[in-house]
């Protein structure tokens, strides 16, 4: 039975004074232990084959970054680049929020059954599956010369994304014994997605200004060929689910439902919350998921084992991730455009500015699992909530005239290093109690409480930016831009000291250790 009274920490290394696991031997067949985050994934099961020896822990845990910081960069590369497109492709406004919002439905629509089918089929073979789909995917976007064809690229993207972003999760919890060694590989796995999200503005901007839109498409070709290549060299298959079949209807319901409510929240930046079009949407994929929310409760082999969230910890540190999530991708968005259209930023400039944010977010993500045996998982993350709380506030001062310190330093530096302090405890506590045979649907349920807490963020953020704002004609005054953007940092402050609270109060603390 999963636990429900305490909350992971830190354990030793399972390696005396090694990172990671020894490079000859393979991995050893623990069970899930809470202290070090996720569940050991395909390292135990008593269907799989005979243990053999495995690449270097280090090429694996390289590797699945690699896949995962191309799902994470795609979120936000294609930003810069679409007005170029725009005028390249004859696109409207609508076809062009498409671009965005196709990859990002996809995404989202398909994360949790792409983490099961990992559980069932191997993880190996969907990141095979997932990351070949993603990089063709980018082929033809970056080769199309009509808009439905961009946006039905981008759609197919987003699949390959979906399939594959679960299964780096779990192929680095595979390839590093439990314990803080563990944690130190999540922990780089959280900095290297944190990272693929703040470097698309720069990326965006450096190929746009230097090459042409259709390179932020191309570039993933090259790099997805590479990794590719290290994975059929590098990674072992780990099949835990033999014998299991999926659940057609739950996927199909789960699909659908995530997918429906997707589309309703990234429509609201055009109709508004309160237009019929939108409710009746969300209303449709929230009665859609209390559909699949039944079904599951009543199937032998259900895609999403409901018991999984019998354990507080699972529940509490999903809901802080979604929290966290909705605040950090509104950041990147509001920054990059508050460089551009207000201090009046190239692309490139913009991207720069950022970067030392985009390194704030790696160093905490990195310190974290260093702080985590002294401070606790549950301590460092509410620290890292309210840091970043912190940093929204200051954030929220901003002005027109605005300096480079005092407006995107100092308070980016402040905001992105609270959230990679967060971030990493979060995903260990969140994967913490998986067994095997579901680490990969966990690993899913983590990306996807991720990435729908930053669709309704943004979305909501930015209908609170606009509403403050007001309707603008021709050009955008720079005092009402950077009131609407000071207003939804101030609502991104509100949604972090949330998040810490909830954590601080639902978060179990271990009996007799710090939380």
């Amino acid at each position: 039975m999963p636990q429900t009274d305490s909350a992971p920490d830190s354990a030793p290394d399972s390696v005396p004074g090694s990172g990671f696991a020894s490079a000859a031997d393979p991995a050893p067949d623990p069970a899930p232990d809470p202290a070090s985050g996720a569940a050991a994934g395909s390292a135990a099961g008593s269907s799989r084959a005979p243990a053999r020896a495995t690449a270097r822990p280090w090429a694996v845990v390289l590797t699945a970054c690699a896949g995962q910081f191309l799902v994470v960069l795609d979120v936000s590369v294609v930003n810069v680049a679409l007005p170029s497109m725009r005028a390249d492709l004859g696109l409207t406004e609508l076809a062009l929020q498409w671009v965005l919002n196709a990859y990002a439905i996809a995404f989202a629509g398909f994360m949790l059954l792409g983490g099961r089918a990992a559980d069932l089929y191997g993880r190996k073979a969907m990141f095979l599956l997932g990351l070949g789909l993603f990089t063709a995917a980018s082929v033809a976007g970056g080769l199309a010369q009509e808009g439905w064809q961009l946006v039905l690229s981008r759609a197919v993207q987003g699949l390959g994304a979906a399939v594959l972003a679960p299964a780096t999760l779990t192929l680095v919890t595979d390839a590093v014994p439990a314990g803080s060694a563990r944690t130190r590989a999540i922990g780089t796995w959280t900095a290297v997605g944190a990272a693929g999200g703040a470097a698309g503005g720069f990326v965006g901007g450096l190929l746009v200004d230097l090459l042409s839109w259709r390179w932020v498409l191309l570039v993933n070709v090259p790099i997805g060929v590479l990794v590719l290549a290290g994975a059929l060299l590098w990674l072992r298959e780990g099949r835990t689910g033999t014998g299991r079949r999926l659940d057609l209807p739950g996927a199909v319901l789960v699909t659908a439902g995530l997918a429906t409510l997707a589309y309703g929240i990234v429509q609201t930046e055009e109709a508004g919350w309160t237009a019929p079009a939108t409710l009746l949407t969300l209303l449709g994929g929230l009665a859609l998921l209390g559909v699949f929310v039944t079904v599951e409760a009543r199937t032998a082999a259900p895609l999403m084992p409901l018991k999984i969230f019998r354990t507080r910890t699972v529940s509490a540190a999903n809901a802080a991730i979604l929290l966290c999530g909705s605040s950090s991708f509104g950041m990147w968005f509001f920054m990059t455009v508050y460089a551009q259209n207000v201090l009046g930023h190239t692309p490139l400039q913009a991207g720069l500015a950022l970067v030392p944010s985009s390194l704030s977010v790696v160093l905490g993500s990195k310190l974290a699992p260093r702080l985590m045996p002294a401070v606790g998982a549950r301590n460092l993350a509410v620290l890292g909530a309210l840091i970043g709380a912190a940093g929204f506030a200051w954030q929220s001062t901003m002005t027109a005239d605005g300096t480079f310190l005092g407006t995107i330093l100092g308070p980016g530096v402040l905001m992105m290093a609270g959230i990679g302090l967060a971030t990493t405890p979060l995903a260990t506590l969140a994967t913490s109690s998986a067994s095997p045979d579901d680490a990969g649907l966990v690993a899913g349920l983590v990306n996807t409480s991720r990435t729908m807490g930053g669709a309704v963020g943004l979305a909501a953020l930015s209908t609170v930016a606009a509403a403050v704002t007001g309707p603008t004609h021709g050009t955008p005054d720079p005092e009402a831009l950077t009131a609407g953007y000071a207003v939804a940092f101030r609502v991104s402050t509100a949604i972090l000291i949330g998040a810490a609270v909830l954590m601080h109060v639902w978060l179990p603390k271990p009996t007799g250790r710090r939380g």
